[in-house]
């Protein structure tokens, strides 16, 4: 499996971007340690964006704030929990005073607690939801103030396929249905402002999370994984990466008519 790319390719990408992109905005990735948001927040660096790379403890964020700062690019990592309201009007507060007002903001935060319906527990389906939908509804409200203000924004939101349903995932299919909810109503209320929003579905894409699903199932992840990509049509797997690419388009000036879409990045079709 490729790492993200890094040393010297990554520096140039990153000053080439910032070179190319004559307005820098300030972007904020949620649970961007790793993964899928580790791979936005390195992308939107190379674009030529300052980064906050936000998750649950700043430790978290320092291998993803370390690549990028490498690369030439800027960047700080906050630890914040985007379920809780304290928290992320703080961990805003500090982006704007470290790196300028943020008006690109990714929710990618989340956790799995996966579970049959009759075994699910309250707690199971309560931490879900804060995560992912009650998070990206705080730190939604809390950036838009100032997209608002600078009359201009971008707010992408990690959706799933998952959201289509999915056996043993209740809370989780619920949550990621509710984002594209989410993200269509604010892509309404906020289109006046020079403001859009939309939301990426990936589908199965080689991430920690991918792997705990394949342990709760007792599943070797290398098989799970290669079971997975004979259902998908381009015959394999994604990557970071590609989520990572589709991020970077919806944050782009050049976006700036695409709005309320869901966007499958799955190999194949969805509906």
């Amino acid at each position: 499996m490729p790492d993200s790319a890094s040393g010297p390719d990554l520096a140039e990408t990153v000053i080439a971007g910032i070179r190319a992109n004559a307005t820098r905005r300030t972007a904020i990735v949620t649970g961007a340690g790793r993964g899928i948001g580790a791979a936005i927040a390195e992308r939107l660096a190379k674009d030529g964006h300052r980064v906050a790379v936000i998750d649950l403890r700043a430790s978290d964020t320092q291998d993803t704030v370390d690549r990028i700062q490498k690369a030439g690019g800027e960047a700080i990592g906050v630890g914040a929990d985007v379920g809780d309201s304290d928290a992320v009007k703080a961990a805003v507060a500090q982006v704007a005073v470290e790196l300028g007002s943020p008006t690109i903001l990714v929710n990618n935060a989340g956790i799995l607690r996966d579970n049959l319906l009759f075994k699910m527990t309250d707690d199971d389906w309560d931490a879900v939801m804060s995560v992912h939908l009650r998070g990206a509804f705080l730190m939604t409200r809390a950036v838009q103030a100032f997209q608002v203000e600078a009359r201009w924004g971008r707010v992408v939101n990690l959706s799933s396929i998952s959201a289509l349903g999915n056996r043993g995932q209740a809370n989780y299919s619920a949550a990621k249905a509710g984002i594209q909810g989410f993200t269509k109503t604010i892509a309404i209320e906020l289109g006046r402002y020079n403001v859009t929003a939309n939301s990426i579905a990936p589908g199965m894409i080689a991430t920690d999370m991918l792997r705990a699903t394949a342990e709760r199932i007792n599943v070797p992840f290398e098989v799970f994984m290669g079971e997975a990509a004979k259902d998908i049509p381009v015959g394999r797997w994604g990557l970071p990466e590609d989520i990572a690419a589709a991020a970077s388009f919806f944050a782009s000036e050049e976006a700036g008519f695409v709005s309320g879409q869901v966007l499958y990045v799955a190999g194949g079709p969805k509906s």
